[in-house]
């Protein structure tokens, strides 16, 4: 509906999809998109193994990416 083509509406659903499994990862979509755009330039996509490290489900990604808990207080 908001893309002019069939090229920006798929570039529009790759990067929701992105954005919403990092949330559904407890990662903050700012900071793991600032990640990725800070790292994939000096990796080798074709790499398997380094592209794992840069996934949402990744236990390697730095804890920036990560989504502070938020820790219920008991208040009497």
């Amino acid at each position: 509906m908001f893309s002019n083509t069939a090229r920006g509406a798929r570039g529009s659903a790759i990067m929701y999809s992105v954005v919403e499994t990092a949330k559904e990862n407890g990662l903050s979509p700012y900071h793991y998109l600032r990640y990725l755009f800070e790292t994939l330039p000096n990796m080798d996509v074709t790499n398997k193994e380094e592209i794992d490290q840069v996934l949402p489900w990744s236990t390697d990604l730095p804890s920036i990416c990560k989504v502070p808990i938020k820790r219920e207080v008991n208040v009497k």
